[in-house]
């Protein structure tokens, strides 16, 4: 009818169809700045690990390349852990996050039980010529469920009940059950890092203030408590005095580190190697490279670790959910601070304690999950985040098409 009005569903059905759809960008390429780092880091502890072990290992069983040769199937193992994490969706994780808790809470209570006793510490399954340690996958489990339970309740992080009281209890467990064995180094890697990622996540500072004063007589019995972290714990002030016991592998370490230099001794030609530091291809790894590559060597296995950082860091910042967020984030935070506290023994900034240096110390369960969560920090990386992608000239022939029947609408009423 002339001079009726065009109905508003007629009006509004172009501004709908006028929509930008979503298209999801396609994932990045692999990150060749992270994998160059872990490269580099693989290949120093590798030479490393043969240099400051061949003496001890002709001496233990009569072959020089005892410990290269386990190190090199354990590289192989990594390899394929790395890229089968770099191949799996990290979502995979988040969907099995109490298994995996469960599954290492169970493994942490086994090891207690029938786990084999090794310098007398009960951390380690011994299945025929492979030893298997559950912190790692304790170290996994951890991350993960940090990382679920804090992208679900993002909104309420900052209520005690709910953002606080149960991450910390999680968190708990897994430190008391790490001290039974005991392993005070990793259960305070997994504290801080649960502190940290609590902290990012919006977490109130008065609460985490709260819970490290809380830890703080804890800590303060089990190192009064035992008699030989006590020892430690002075031998931190005055090493000499200690040289000959609990300390001895410390003042070893400084020795080594000082005689290199600014530029090393030379691989194979460090004097530590012939038997003054029996956990040279181990903990103390980083003492043998500055003693054989010096201040250039030191400073160049930080630059990778920095590295290593920067890449993880930059993984969570275009993860494409909270949950990948979280995960890059608190992995990164978990190689961070093992690295720190390595080189922090090692320098004596810090007391001593059992931590390897992650992707360059001689290690087997250790070092396939490590190299398994950078496959991890890979595939969270390359997930890009969906975004609405607007094609220009498609918005423009749905806007004038719109204009055109407004246009016809309008004539339609005035004729």
């Amino acid at each position: 009818m002339r001079g009726e009005p065009v109905p508003a569903a007629s009006r509004a059905a172009p501004c709908l169809s006028a929509q930008a759809p979503v298209v999801e960008t396609p994932p990045r390429p692999l990150d060749l700045w992270l994998l160059a780092a872990v490269l580099g880091l693989l290949v120093i502890g590798t030479i490393e690990v043969y240099s400051s072990s061949a003496v001890y290992a002709l001496k233990k069983t009569g072959d020089a390349t005892y410990f290269l040769d386990r190190q090199l199937v354990y590289v192989a193992l990594g390899a394929a852990a790395l890229w089968l994490g770099a191949r799996t969706d990290h979502r995979w994780l988040k969907r099995r996050t109490y298994l995996l808790l469960c599954g290492s809470l169970a493994a942490l209570v086994a090891v207690l039980l029938v786990g084999a006793t090794i310098n007398s510490a009960r951390r380690w399954f011994v299945i025929g010529p492979l030893s298997i340690q559950p912190v790692e996958l304790a170290k996994l489990a951890l991350v993960t469920y940090l990382a679920y339970s804090l992208s679900r309740k993002a909104d309420r992080i900052d209520k005690f009940t709910i953002g606080f009281v149960p991450h910390l209890l999680v968190c708990a467990v897994m430190m008391a059950l790490l001290l039974k064995q005991p392993d005070l180094g990793s259960s305070i890697i997994m504290g801080a890092t649960t502190l940290i990622m609590l902290f990012v996540a919006g977490t109130r500072t008065s609460y985490i203030l709260l819970a490290v004063l809380a830890a703080a007589p804890v800590a303060y019995h089990f190192v009064v408590g035992t008699p030989w972290r006590m020892q430690r714990f002075l031998a931190y002030f005055n090493p000499e005095a200690f040289s000959d016991g609990v300390a001895y592998q410390i003042v070893q370490a400084h020795i080594a580190v000082g005689s290199g230099g600014a530029t090393g001794l030379g691989l194979g030609d460090g004097l530590q190697q012939l038997g003054y530091m029996p956990e040279g291809h181990s903990d103390f790894i980083a003492a043998a490279i500055g003693e054989e590559l010096g201040f250039f060597g030191v400073t160049l296995v930080l630059l990778l670790y920095g590295i290593l950082v920067w890449r993880g860091a930059r993984a969570a910042l275009v993860a494409r959910e909270r949950f990948g967020t979280y995960l890059a984030f608190g992995i990164t935070i978990g190689f961070a601070l093992q690295a720190i506290m390595n080189f922090g023994v090692v320098l004596g900034l810090l007391p001593a304690k059992g931590i390897t240096l992650p992707l360059v110390s001689y290690g087997g369960s250790s070092l396939v999950a490590s190299m398994f969560l950078v496959g991890i920090l890979l595939d969270v990386g390359r997930a890009a985040a969906p975004a609405p992608v607007r094609r220009k000239r498609q918005v423009v022939n749905i806007v004038s098409g719109a204009r055109r029947r407004r246009r016809r609408a309008v004539v339609a009423c005035g004729s």
